[in-house]
């Protein structure tokens, strides 16, 4: 089977965007094939850049992590002459991605409707606190304020009174950063039928309630906030880690099936009589009960021993691992979600890979991130600059290159 070329190959992306939503949807774009051209201030680029430690030679880790595979420029945004760079970068772009304050981008001229008419084909993608319409429009946003706001926090941790729980990993920010790009790629299939471009407008705000389909289900029905339950599900039981005799396990029993499937291997067939456990409704509503039935059980023996037996009888369950016990899990690289990159700076580097795969496409080949200023001759040059030209702008402070 001949290879073919990732499905947004051909689209041109300018990415205005700092720190992680924004810069995710750029890297999501470009490991599906997009042209991601990462344009950062002078003075100092990204504010990611200064997030440490750690560090991997000189380099920030989180800016590593969040801007392989895209070419990197430096713009002095502040004078006429950095955004007229801008502007014909833009007006031949197929996709500007931005997470500024509300007003930054008018101020600089480059508002929506000020880039439709120069490139009407242009797809604007915003990502914000809280979306740019709403009375919270003008407000800043970051994951632990949307965490809040969304409800994500009052339905997560042990469901003790110990106050709220953020949700270990920036669960806003990714979620905004992979809707954004999901937007962005839609908008692009239009524009090849159209020809023209849209605004795409998604927020923290919005990508944190989006986490709680469940809850909200039963807050709409109910008209009663849920609460935070520890690791258990709202909906089904059980579901939800157990102690084991040497740590702790997943195990996913959220079925009649599979709740009797488990009764079997943990030799409690005698449960099944037990009418509290019954069906799921009942072992909803009397799940403290149902915890204190199942937790000596599973004391009996080590989570490997569990996991072996639980999978060959076709309950789903999994081992509740480490960060670096994941990194180095077999799956995870048989998946290749952990890749190695050369970079300009560091030589060589691990980071994230790819999360979807389209089969019969041409692989990927990872790029580590630009160090500041890495591509600015070659993005420029493309654009139509001379030689001279780009010394004279290097030469006014407009832009930066590397080396």
């Amino acid at each position: 089977m001949t290879e073919q070329a990732r499905p947004l190959s051909g689209m041109k992306v300018i990415e205005l965007a700092h720190i992680m939503a924004g810069p995710l949807c750029g890297m999501m774009l470009s490991d599906m094939g997009a042209d991601v051209i990462k344009v950062e201030k002078i003075e100092g680029g990204d504010d990611s850049r200064r997030m440490v430690p750690p560090m991997v030679g000189d380099q920030s880790a989180a800016f590593l992590m969040m801007n392989r595979d895209k070419r990197g420029i430096a713009l002095d945004l502040k004078s006429d002459a950095g955004k007229a760079v801008l502007t014909r970068l833009l007006a031949e772009a197929d996709c500007v991605i931005e997470n500024f304050r509300h007003d930054t981008m008018a101020k600089l001229g480059l508002s929506y409707d000020e880039l439709k008419a120069i490139n009407p084909g242009l797809i604007y993608v915003e990502i914000s606190g809280y979306g740019r319409t709403g009375p919270y429009s003008e407000r800043a946003g970051f994951d632990l304020v949307a965490q809040g706001a969304s409800g994500l926090m009052s339905i997560t941790g042990p469901g003790k009174d110990d106050g709220p729980v953020k949700v270990g990993a920036p669960v806003t920010d990714i979620t905004a950063g992979l809707l954004a790009a999901m937007g962005a790629a839609a908008a692009y299939a239009g524009k090849l039928r159209s020809g023209q471009g849209t605004r795409v407008d998604t927020s923290l705000f919005e990508a944190g309630i989006t986490q709680t389909y469940w809850q909200s289900a039963i807050a709409l029905a109910t008209g009663e906030s849920p609460k935070a339950l520890g690791s258990a599900h709202p909906l089904n039981a059980p579901y939800q880690a157990f102690p084991t005799a040497d740590g702790y396990i997943n195990v996913g029993a959220a079925n009649q099936r599979n709740w009797e499937r488990l009764l079997k291997v943990l030799a409690a067939e005698f449960l099944n009589d037990d009418p509290r456990f019954a069906s799921n409704a009942d072992r909803m509503a009397h799940l403290p009960e149902l915890v204190a039935a199942l937790e000596p059980l599973f004391k009996a023996k080590t989570s490997d021993a569990w996991l072996a037996e639980l999978d060959a009888n076709g309950v789903p369950a999994g081992p509740i691992l480490s960060i670096r016990e994941m990194l180095e899990h077999p799956q995870t690289k048989a998946r290749d979600m952990v890749v190695e990159m050369p970079h300009a700076a560091v030589g060589s580097l691990s980071g994230l890979g790819m999360p979807v795969k389209f089969h019969g496409t041409e692989s990927v080949s990872h790029q580590g991130a630009p160090i500041l200023g890495q591509h600015t001759r070659e993005v420029l040059a493309e654009a139509g600059y001379t030689d001279a030209e780009i010394k004279a702008l290097y030469t006014e402070g407009v832009v930066f290159t590397a080396g």
